[in-house]
C-alpha cells in the first residue's frame, strides 16, 4: 500500500509507522487493544440523543439542531465523515433556518471514542466554521483526548479501506 489517504497531512516517519504496522497485521489488533469499547448508538434517533446531551454539557448557547442522522452516502459523496449543514426553509413569509448534523455510518460499527470525536468534531462547527486555533481549542475543552482520537480514527479508517 503506497498511498495512505487518510494520513495525507502527517509528517512520513509517522506515516512509515504506520504503513508498517499495517503490513506486519499489527494495525487491527493495536487498535482493538486502544479501543475496546464499542457503543449501542446504531439508530439515528439514539445519536440525536447523545448529540444533545454533549451539546448540553458543552454548548448551551449553541443555535439548536433540527436534525442529527447518520448518512450512508456522505463519504461516497461529500469525502466527509461528517457535516453540520444549515438549511434554510421557507415558511409562510418567514425564512427559517435549521441546523442538521450528519455522522458517516461508518460510525455505527466504529469504537465509542471515533463516534465522540466526530460528534465533538461537527459540534464545534456551531461555533466555528473554520477549522482555526480556536476551533481546536473548542474540540479539546469538549474531548481532551481529541487529537490522538483524530489520528487513530485515520489509523482506524485506513485499515478499514484497506480491509474492503
Amino acid at each position: 500500500m503506497s498511498s495512505l489517504t487518510y494520513l495525507a497531512g502527517y509528517p512520513p516517519q509517522l506515516q512509515a509507522q504506520a504503513r508498517a504496522l499495517l503490513e506486519k497485521g499489527e494495525l487491527g489488533p493495536l487498535l482493538a487493544s486502544k479501543y475496546p469499547q464499542a457503543h449501542e448508538i446504531r439508530t439515528s434517533k439514539a445519536l440525536y440523543s447523545y448529540v444533545q446531551e454533549l451539546k448540553s454539557r458543552h454548548l448551551r448557547k449553541a443555535p439548536p439542531l433540527g436534525r442529527v442522522h447518520y448518512d450512508d452516502k456522505m463519504h461516497v459523496v461529500h469525502n466527509a465523515l461528517g457535516l453540520n449543514v444549515a438549511a434554510t426553509h421557507v415558511q409562510g413569509s418567514k425564512l427559517r433556518k435549521r441546523r442538521e448534523l450528519r455522522v458517516a455510518s461508518v460510525f455505527k460499527e466504529a469504537p465509542a471514542s471515533f463516534l465522540r470525536m466526530i460528534v465533538v468534531h461537527e459540534l464545534a462547527h456551531l461555533k466555528h466554521t473554520e477549522h482555526d486555533r480556536d476551533f481546536y481549542k473548542l474540540c479539546v475543552h469538549m474531548e481532551p483526548e481529541y487529537h490522538q482520537l483524530e489520528f487513530d480514527m485515520r489509523l482506524f479508517l485506513t485499515l478499514r479501506e484497506r480491509d474492503e
